[in-house]
């Protein structure tokens, strides 16, 4: 799905994992590139950083996030 995904990508599942009790949506970080690029370790953690599951997934299984900031608004004085 994705044909670049880096290292600390945040990334979200494309598919259900339930054999790791992960669901489409969840949201984890990149900290690992395997297989020359074409598999990658995925940690999943909790709100306070403690990681709850680390899987090797292939990018069909994943979708990086991407944050822009807002543009600054106008303000009139």
């Amino acid at each position: 799905m994705n044909a670049s995904i880096n290292l600390l990508d945040v990334v979200a599942l494309t598919v259900n994992l339930p054999e790791y009790n992960l669901s489409q949506g969840q949201v984890g970080t990149v900290v690992e590139i395997l297989a020359s690029g074409k598999a990658f370790e995925v940690e999943f953690s909790d709100r306070q950083g403690r990681t709850y599951e680390s899987v090797g997934l292939r990018s069909h299984q994943l979708m990086v996030l991407h944050f822009e900031p807002a543009s600054p608004r106008m303000v009139a004085v």
